[in-house]
């Protein structure tokens, strides 16, 4: 192992640990100026949040129970972290910390860990594929205003996206592989990319995050070579704005109407199981599949802890440090 010290931090939009924390996570995220952003919002995002928080936590709080009464994020990230730093110390002196935007561990309990481990060089590892100044740069800009290191001046690098890494996209493709069968009639299959959607006026202000998500739709059917039917989605539309369309229940919808009945979604924005994925949709899309007469409905599950995947942030991490 290299006496090189390198701390790596991991971040991830976290998510409620019980169904009481629903509401103070969402009041969190709703805070984000990163996310509730317009005149007079330094005035108004605190009540605002509150307000919107309250309702949608409300509206979600059964979609949590129905997956084990909180959200899994934070177990398969400290998988992750702990296969990844695994990898790692094979030949560095690693350390890898979990920064949480919205919920425990949050920014500065990653800061605390870190400078306790004093490495010269850190890596922030953003768990976002695809840029957006919604996730990677809200939360680059937390790690800003907790990052003030006493007597500790690490060399600091940024991965702000990975969503053209070949080995990503190995692992991306590693897993829709798994899903199907060997009986499979590949060209009757409709693969469905499904990403987190954003507001339409965050792209239209320059934010490359749905031209990301389009590249990485392009390379993984390139490297797969499916004979299959590709569509593209959006889900997890929140109020009243338009936002990145067509959305996941309009393509379902759609497939069904032009006699589809394989459906394989892959959910190409995240890289872990959460709510979006294990409810939204494994359970209400099945439903609607189901009711429409999709007769297969399946789901990839999130690149998680799958060696692949771990390789290729270690890879990511390794070409940034030397």
């Amino acid at each position: 192992m290299s006496s090189k010290k390198v701390g790596v931090v991991l971040f991830q939009l976290g998510g409620p640990d019980s169904l009481a924390a629903i509401e103070p996570f969402l009041y969190n995220l709703f805070c984000d100026p990163d996310i509730i952003d317009f005149p007079f919002a330094r005035i108004a995002r605190q009540p605002l949040a509150r307000l919107i928080a309250s309702r949608r936590a409300k509206h979600v709080a059964h979609h949590y129970a129905e997956i084990g009464g909180k959200s899994p994020i934070l177990d398969f990230t400290r998988r992750q972290a702990q296969a990844l730093e695994a990898e790692l110390r094979q030949d560095l002196d690693a350390r890898v910390a979990i920064a949480m935007r919205y919920w425990h561990p949050l920014t500065a309990e990653a800061v605390r860990t870190l400078e306790e481990f004093g490495p010269q060089q850190l890596v922030l590892l953003p768990l976002y594929p695809q840029f957006s100044r919604t996730t990677t740069q809200s939360s680059v800009n937390e790690w800003n205003r907790r990052f003030h290191p006493n007597g500790w001046n690490p060399r600091v690098h940024l991965i702000s996206e990975f969503h053209e890494d070949p080995n990503y996209l190995a692992s991306v493709v590693e897993a829709i592989n798994r899903c199907l069968r060997p009986e499979d009639k590949v060209p009757e299959i409709d693969m469905v990319f499904s990403a987190h959607s954003v507001p339409v006026a965050v792209i239209e202000a320059g934010d490359p995050y749905q031209r990301q998500i389009e590249r990485t739709v392009d390379l993984v059917w390139q490297q797969g070579g499916w004979p299959a039917r590709r569509h593209v989605c959006y889900q997890s539309k929140v109020g009243a704005s338009k936002w990145l369309r067509p959305s996941m229940h309009e393509t379902i919808k759609k497939l069904a109407a032009g006699g589809s009945k394989h459906v394989l979604v892959v959910p190409i924005s995240f890289v872990s199981d959460h709510v979006e994925t294990l409810h939204e949709i494994d359970m209400e899309h099945r439903e609607q599949a189901r009711e429409l007469g999709i007769v297969d409905y399946r789901m990839v599950p999130g690149l998680n802890d799958s060696p692949k995947f771990i390789q290729a942030l270690a890879d990511l991490v390794r070409k940034q440090v030397g």
